[in-house]
């Protein structure tokens, strides 16, 4: 394999990263993240309630959860929804469970008071990286409703401790390859994706050889080339946040 991608990429480089902001009019925070030719709109939701088993248990503090979906036109074959079929696929639960996880990482639930934070991810259009790209846009997304909660006078202290974030990386032909898209990911004898916060930690990692193994120093070195990615994700993040457009504090009845 030569050193140059299908998209002129050398293996070390991230596909273009852009974000609009206030993307859902009604969300309390949303964008629009793409990533190359991948783009998820994520919103956060507020719902002044927190789940009934946290009540029962007596659990102080709030609760943030989250929600993946792809649209029916997301990919070049058009996806059923998942109404359709009555049920959610296990993807799209293993990508929601992950999100939750990742942001719940880096989110202090005591300081969010009694109310629950809904995260929703959908995915506009799909070339690989859509579960990586939904976790650095949902993670803007909540910095911005707890932006117009703290404006409302709802929340003083910032519950969010660090921002996180999410890279793929694979080996394909043996060559390690940064934030795979769609053809790259499905011909990868190793596919990995990496969640870290902005200070460095790691979250969850995700790692397995399609139909082939890996050694200790592959998987290594995966993990390095991601974490270094993911230094120039993070520096998109806190650009794009620098950039944002005034907000304004909440109505009376938030979405």
């Amino acid at each position: 394999m030569s050193s140059a991608r299908i998209d002129g990429r050398s293996p070390k480089d991230l596909r273009p990263l852009s974000c609009t902001w206030d993307i859902a009019p009604q969300a309390v925070g949303s964008v629009l993240l793409k990533c190359g030719k991948t783009e998820v709109i994520c919103t956060a939701s507020v719902d002044e309630a927190v789940p009934r088993w946290m009540k029962e248990q007596g659990v102080a503090g709030g609760w943030l959860t989250a929600e993946y979906s792809m649209l029916p036109a997301s990919t070049s074959s058009r996806k059923p929804r998942d109404s359709s079929r009555g049920k959610v696929d296990g993807r799209s639960t293993e990508i929601q469970r992950l999100l939750g996880r990742s942001l719940r990482a880096v989110t202090d639930l005591t300081a969010l008071g009694p109310r629950s934070l809904w995260i929703d991810c959908d995915v506009l259009s799909a070339d690989g990286g859509t579960r990586t790209t939904a976790i650095t846009g949902a993670c803007l997304a909540l910095r911005r409703a707890i932006e117009r909660l703290q404006l409302s006078g709802k929340m003083t202290a910032d519950p969010l401790r660090t921002p996180v974030a999410a890279i793929s990386v694979g080996l394909v032909e043996q060559v390690p390859l940064l934030d795979l898209n769609y053809p790259e990911d499905r011909d990868a004898q190793v596919d990995m994706n990496v969640v870290m916060t902005g200070a460095g930690r790691l979250v969850e990692v995700q790692a397995g050889g399609e139909e082939h193994d890996f050694s200790s120093e592959e998987f290594h070195s995966l993990l390095t080339l991601a974490q270094e990615g993911l230094k120039k994700v993070f520096a998109f993040q806190e650009s794009s946040w620098k950039s944002r457009p005034k907000a304004e504090p909440l109505s009376s009845s938030p979405a």
